[in-house]
Parts: structure tokens; C-alpha cells; sequence
């Protein structure tokens, strides 16, 4: 079983940035497909982005592309979402989500692991 805690959640002013952090242990990171989850208050959970166990190929959400980029380091067991010119509609919990490597998808119910989440609140 893999543990993910993110990190790096917090309040950011509309157009800034910010760069959310998600630490695995427990099991071989580089053999899991990685992917970002969010939910907003009153809102159901949103697929953000996904990245691949050898991180060749990535995939976005509408309300993420040309915004966040997802990237990840496999010598530190880490994977990254690098928010850029966020929005009001960007405020929620951000989970970190793990998968077996070719079954990460927009689909949270295609992976196998979460973490607790991190609040990222965008507001001026």
C-alpha cells in the first residue's frame, strides 16, 4: 500500500501562483500513475491532472489546462502541480491520488490511493 501526504496548500491572490507537493512511500513510486483531484466547496470532486508512471504523458482538466502543469520526480518520490494565474473557482481540497502504472485516469474510481488533501484558497 502507498502513503501519499501532500503538502504546499494555502492562500494565494487571484493571477498568483502556487505549488502543491505530494510525497509517496510505501510502495514503488515509479510504477504508479499520479493524479490530482480537487473539490470545492459545495462542489463534487474534479479531476485536475494525471501524469504517467514514467511521466512521458500528462493529461488536464478544462478548468487546468494552459494553467497547471503536473510533473513529478521519481529518485524523490514526489509528484508536483504547479498552479499558475489561479482563480476564485480554483478554492478547495486538493487530493493526491496514486494508481497502478497504465489505470490512471480522469476517473478517481481508478485509483487506489489518497491522501488527507491540502486547502488551496484563491482569494484577494
Amino acid at each position: 500500500q502507498v502513503q501519499l501526504v501532500e503538502s504546499g496548500g494555502g492562500l494565494v491572490q487571484p493571477g498568483g501562483s502556487l505549488t502543491l507537493s505530494c510525497a509517496a512511500s510505501g510502495r514503488t513510486f515509479s510504477v504508479l500513475d499520479m493524479g490530482w483531484f480537487r473539490q470545492g466547496p459545495g462542489k463534487e470532486r474534479e479531476f485536475v491532472a494525471v501524469i504517467t508512471w514514467s511521466g512521458a504523458n500528462t493529461s488536464y482538466g478544462d478548468s487546468a489546462k494552459g494553467r497547471f502543469t503536473i510533473s513529478r520526480d521519481n529518485a524523490k518520490n514526489t509528484v508536483n502541480l504547479q498552479m499558475n494565474n489561479v482563480k476564485p473557482e480554483d478554492t478547495g481540497v486538493y487530493y493526491c491520488a496514486a494508481a497502478r502504472a497504465y489505470r490512471g485516469s480522469i476517473y478517481g474510481n481508478t485509483y487506489d490511493a489518497w491522501g488527507q488533501g491540502t486547502q488551496v484558497t484563491v482569494s484577494a
